[in-house]
Parts: structure tokens; C-alpha cells; sequence
């Protein structure tokens, strides 16, 4: 199973393995806070696309397609599926506000595929 949430959210151990995939750590929370076993940030999308997308929902599926295509060369993306199988749950972390437009949703849906 692989579920996505904020990591500002509270722990819960339905969790299972904790993987934070954000290039930047969030702002305010402690290491020991986030409870995450894995920081993976470099299968987060590049500082360029990133900062291109600024989290504007009109950008939104523009974004799905070119992090979808910067995957295809990620080897982090593969670290990241070895993760998933070997866990029975993954949550997927992130530190956006919005919910439905950021990087973890995307992952989710590769990963799914």
C-alpha cells in the first residue's frame, strides 16, 4: 500500500516506512518530529521544475508530465520501488499545503503503475 501525507501531519502507525520526498526539508519541523525513515529528496522534482510549478494548480498538468519524464531517468525512483516492495505500507511525505497538486500524488500514481 502506498499512501501519501503531509508530514506536518500527525505520526500514526498505519504509516509503515516513512519516506519524505521533498528536495527541501520543511520549515519548523525537527528531524526527530517528522519520524521519517528515509529522506529520499532526490527523487523529488529538479529546483528548476519546482520553482517553475510553485505549487499554481493551473500549471498542474503541465507539472505531471514533465516530473513524470525527469522520473524516467531517476535513479532514486528506483531506490524508491524497492522500498515499496519491500514494506508492506508506505507513506509518502511532503511538506506542500496543497493536497492534491504536488509531487506526492505523482509518485503515487508511478509508482502505482
Amino acid at each position: 500500500m502506498i499512501k501519501i501525507k503531509r508530514i506536518y501531519e500527525p505520526v500514526d502507525k498505519t504509516d509503515g516506512f516513512r519516506v519524505l520526498v521533498d528536495r527541501l526539508w520543511p520549515r519548523g519541523l525537527s528531524k526527530e518530529k517528522a519520524h521519517c525513515a528515509k529522506w529520499l529528496k532526490e527523487v523529488a522534482p529538479s529546483d528548476e521544475l519546482r520553482e517553475w510549478f510553485g505549487h499554481e494548480a493551473g500549471k498542474w498538468e503541465e507539472f505531471k508530465k514533465k516530473y513524470s519524464e525527469e522520473l524516467k531517468h531517476s535513479t532514486a525512483l528506483i531506490e524508491l520501488k524497492k522500498i515499496v516492495e519491500d514494506h508492506q505500507t508506505v507513506t509518502l511525505l511532503y511538506g506542500a499545503k496543497d493536497e492534491q497538486h504536488n509531487q506526492a500524488v505523482v509518485l503515487q500514481t508511478v509508482l502505482k503503475n
